[in-house]
């Protein structure tokens, strides 16, 4: 077991893919009716129902009716369960076809990332803190390198390609999912939040002229709600990664394949 020390001392190891000794030896004793499966899938659903900011190893023992000392024969740590969790929803993600073609292959890819992120909004402030070297995030992050190999980009310009589709969609993601949550705490729909705020906005001279730029370009952007205009953004977006890749494949005197 890696104790909490050990981990501040040797931040590299600060993932719970990396510790080779079993928690608690696993010893025969542990507690009857928990496993590991269990316990990240009881961490994963309070996440979603109550955030990253409420969960905690009491609040895990409760859902699952056990002490907290219990799941300590699982795990060492909380943020060994929170590592877990967030590889397990990476399973959710299923790559497409090789067969396809790589433009299509990046728009499912992308859309499938964007949607677990806002599904799953806890996702987002963990990917930038954990070492992501668990067995479903790898097998995406081979998925996502795969297309970008097969644009036919020069191997130098590859990871500035995937940056910038995937650092666009994670960043995507998160605001929407950020979004959707604020609607929902508030009891509010998305048009309902939206227009609530543009009301506000078009109420105050003051805010209206600082803003004014900003809703001429939402009125040209159209779509009568909220969903229709960010998707029309998204597939935008989307169509630019896929023009700058072909693009730059040109620069570079290669085909886009």
């Amino acid at each position: 077991m890696v104790s909490a020390a050990d981990r501040v001392k040797n931040p590299a190891r600060t993932s719970v893919w990396l510790d080779r000794t079993p928690s608690r030896a696993r010893r025969s004793e542990s507690p009857v009716g928990l496993d590991r499966d269990r316990i990240t899938e009881a961490t994963v659903r309070l996440l979603d129902a109550e955030g990253l900011a409420k969960f905690s190893m009491r609040r895990l023992a409760a859902e699952l009716d056990v002490t907290a000392m219990s799941l300590y024969w699982y795990v060492d740590t909380k943020d060994d369960l929170l590592e877990l969790a967030m590889d397990s929803v990476f399973a959710e993600i299923v790559p497409p076809s090789e067969d396809e073609d790589w433009r299509d292959r990046l728009r499912a890819m992308a859309r499938s990332y964007r949607e677990l992120i806002v599904r799953h909004i806890w996702v987002s402030p963990l990917a930038g803190h954990f070492l992501n070297i668990g067995p479903h995030a790898m097998l995406f992050s081979y998925a996502v390198q795969d297309i970008i190999r097969a644009t036919g980009l020069p191997t130098k310009n590859q990871t500035g390609a995937l940056a910038a589709a995937f650092h666009f969609v994670y960043g995507f993601g998160t605001i929407e999912g950020h979004f959707v949550e604020r609607c929902r705490d508030a009891g509010l729909s998305q048009d309902e939040y939206f227009q609530q705020a543009m009301g506000t906005i078009e109420a105050e001279p003051h805010l209206r002229k600082l803003a004014e730029s900003s809703l001429q370009v939402m009125e040209a952007r159209g779509g009568d709600t909220v969903d229709e205009m960010r998707e029309r953004d998204f597939v935008f977006a989307l169509d630019l990664v896929v023009a700058g890749i072909e693009a730059m494949c040109a620069k570079a005197g290669v085909s886009a394949q």
